[in-house]
């Protein structure tokens, strides 16, 4: 079922044609002709004049007619206006206008098996209102129930965040994860005649009986991220100092020594505290 362009009569112009053929009709009658076969053919011209009025229909700005006749498609008017037709054809309208609905927070297991809590606001409009009103029941509802399917299978196939460089996660790769929403949307909604403009998601995060528990893990990646930096930067500074020492020659540590200097700077630089220096009286041995 494809959309098929249908002619119309300009509303306005058909729709004083008629008045004043019932307006003649009627001065007519007034007349005196109104009597015999005259007057039949006066009568039954007036009644099919005023069952044409039944042929009149409006159509708004980006708003559509499917027209029908006893069950069969005949075409599509979208010249806006006053428009005419058979009084015999069936108009049902379709709005072309961009439409966008935010869909309920899902419940669902992504990709590791998380549940978490995910909705989308998806964009969309109709560009075939044949498809839209013959190859579905109700192409409002099918958009709606569609969009929530597709945004429950496209959670599940990734991540809620990554692991590792370079993985696509729901929380890190908006436009990935939108992209590919909307492509799932699409593939679902095309015998409906509806075109997905596009697709993102609203609301992201854990289900509520685990998102203590994932804090909680993503607290501890940050602290061991932290301190893994803290330590090469430490470790690189060390480095540098013996370095600096050994190349100025200002003073010459045997291994015993080195190690101390060495486990004394990364106490210094890796410690949570600053330093209580400990100060030595004695001998250096």
């Amino acid at each position: 079922m494809k959309e098929l362009a249908l002619k119309s009569l300009p509303g306005i112009p058909t729709l004083l044609a008629i008045l004043a053929g019932m307006l003649a009709i009627i001065a007519l009658g007034v007349l005196g002709l109104r009597t015999g076969p005259i007057g039949v053919v006066m009568g039954l011209s007036f009644l099919g004049l005023a069952f044409a009025l039944f042929g009149l229909y409006m159509v708004e700005p980006n708003q559509a007619a499917v027209i029908s006749l006893f069950g069969r498609y005949v075409g599509t008017v979208k010249d806006a206006g006053l428009r005419w037709n058979n009084p015999f054809f069936t108009k049902r309208k379709v709005s072309l206008r961009v439409r966008n609905f935010e869909s309920g927070k899902l419940k669902v297991n992504e990709l590791e098996g998380s549940p978490i809590e995910i909705a989308a606001v998806i964009v969309w409009q109709v560009v075939d209102s044949a498809e839209a009103v013959f190859n579905v029941d109700d192409y409002e509802s099918f958009v709606h129930i569609q969009s929530e399917s597709a945004l429950r299978a496209m959670a599940s196939s990734y991540p809620y965040e990554p692991h590792a460089e370079g993985d696509i996660a729901l929380r890190s790769h908006a436009a990935e994860v939108s992209k590919h929403l909307t492509e799932e949307i699409q593939a679902r909604l095309d015998q409906a005649g509806v075109r997905v403009i596009e697709a993102r998601i609203s609301h992201l995060a854990y289900a509520a009986e685990i998102a203590q528990a994932m804090l909680q893990r993503q607290q501890a990646n940050a602290v061991i991220a932290a301190r893994t930096r803290i330590v090469e930067g430490a470790v690189s500074m060390v480095e540098m100092a013996l370095d600096k020492l050994s190349e100025r020659k200002i003073v010459k540590l045997d291994d015993e020594r080195r190690a101390s200097m060495v486990s004394n700077l990364l106490i210094v630089l890796c410690g949570d505290r600053g330093p209580q220096p400990v100060l030595n009286t004695g001998s250096l041995y």
